[in-house]
């Protein structure tokens, strides 16, 4: 269970994960040694499952990224999402309902190497059939 203290924690260090546990501490008003141990806490408790790279905006806004809608056969499925698990290129991949079964984002240099990825995807065993939307900007991601 997490309180203010903790939900203000993490907000900062989704900020800055490698921020120093002594500059956390002054945002907090706490010691070093007591926000050392929230988080401990919340490392045990899985709250903080772990920690991970954000990437600079400059370089971000240089990559083609699209939204992959699949289509896949019910008994290929599982065998699917591990295919896609295995390309690179494929960031983030959502089970939806409706009238496609997933959501893949995709991220490439170049509109050529997209294209790529997407017929990848589309020869995949498993998949009946695939539609993409390039994502033309971010208007905000939290």
């Amino acid at each position: 269970m997490t309180d203010q203290t903790d939900e203000r924690l993490l907000a900062l260090l989704s900020e800055n994960a490698r921020a120093p546990v002594s500059r956390l501490g002054k945002a907090l008003g706490l010691s070093r040694t007591t926000v050392q141990g929230r988080i401990e806490r919340l490392e045990r408790q899985g709250v903080i499952a772990g920690y991970t790279l954000r990437l600079a905006s400059d370089y971000e806004r240089g990559l083609v990224k699209a939204h992959v809608l699949i289509t896949a056969l019910p008994k290929y499925a599982r065998q699917v999402e591990k295919g896609l698990r295995g390309v690179a290129n494929v960031k983030t991949l959502h089970s939806v309902s409706g009238q496609f079964d997933m959501i893949a984002v995709v991220t490439a240099s170049t509109i050529a190497e997209l294209d790529g990825v997407i017929d990848r995807i589309g020869e995949m065993e498993g998949v009946e059939r695939t539609m993409s939307s390039i994502i033309l900007s971010t208007r905000f991601e939290r």
